[in-house]
């Protein structure tokens, strides 16, 4: 590879937002180190992008070589501070990162990348709590980031707050409701909360997520479980049972036909898999 084909795949990489962090720093040991000067005003969004990629990698010292040329170039940088902050994340200087994340923010509040940053330093520290208090001020600010709300779902669930969690997909779901992962995530922490009525909960959303995407296994498997669980409830109705038994041996059906159509298993594992679903059939806990 020459400098120019080096340099056109780091602006493809660039631009496509992808980080391929090894193949960037074997590139720019290997080619560009040695040509930024024949990339013109180009080499400072390399510096950058070797920087990042050089910190996946913790290759501090490279990281540190195109900081300095960084800094010497753009002296008060705002990008540099977040690239230099990263870097005290790397070598868990986290409270150093902290201060130089907090000064950015006083220059620019709307920077939503500078708050993640926070919020994964306090899960790196595993102050879990600390983490949950700042990605809900930061959804006050910025309520349609869905990734955030995952996040946040996904702290929650680290502390077992499991109706907080489900809220957060509610929300999600509010925002885009033809996601059908949205809706399976939802019926999964419906079925951990457990109880008849949440258990009905998490059938019918994973009933949903099915109609969405008919091929997600996660939910069939799942629709059957809240099914024989529902039918298996001493709370459960005559009508509701023979119901709900229906809905399990409809799913159990359905994900026998899919083991063989795409034949992923030999005959005896799809004997092994008839036998496991009859199980989970006629076995269901009681909720």
């Amino acid at each position: 590879m020459d400098w120019q084909e080096a340099r056109d795949t780091l602006r493809q990489w660039r631009e496509d937002n992808i980080r391929c962090s090894e193949e960037v720093v074997e590139i720019w040991q290997d080619v560009l180190s040695s040509y930024t000067h024949k990339v013109g005003d180009e080499k400072w969004l390399i510096y950058e992008q070797v920087c990042l990629a050089s910190l996946d990698c913790h290759r501090l010292d490279i990281a540190q070589e195109c900081l300095e040329v960084l800094d010497k170039q753009f002296p008060g940088s705002l990008r540099v501070r977040k690239l230099r902050a990263m870097e005290f994340e790397a070598l868990e200087r986290y409270d150093d990162a902290l201060k130089l994340y907090a000064c950015i923010l006083q220059h620019d509040e709307s920077n939503s990348v500078i708050y993640k940053r926070i919020i994964s330093v306090l899960k790196a520290q595993n102050k879990i709590a600390e983490a949950v208090k700042e990605l809900t001020e930061y959804l006050k600010k910025f309520m349609s980031d869905h990734e955030a709300w995952m996040e946040l779902s996904d702290l929650y669930l680290m502390e077992q707050d499991y109706n907080k969690a489900a809220f957060c997909y509610e929300e999600l779901i509010l925002f885009n409701p033809h996601n059908h992962l949205y809706h399976q995530r939802y019926a999964e922490i419906q079925y951990t909360i457990g109880g008849l009525e949440n258990m009905e909960l998490a059938r019918a959303y994973f009933a949903q997520s099915i109609k969405l995407n008919p091929r997600n296994m996660r939910s069939l498997y799942g629709f059957l479980l809240a099914a024989s669980n529902v039918a298996a409830s001493p709370k459960c109705s005559a009508l509701k049972k023979k119901e709900n038994l229906k809905y399990a041996t409809w799913a159990a059906y359905k994900i026998e036909t899919k083991y063989e159509d795409q034949k992923i298993c030999d005959d005896s594992q799809v004997k092994s898999v008839h036998g496991m679903l009859g199980l989970l059939s006629l076995n269901a806990p009681v909720c």
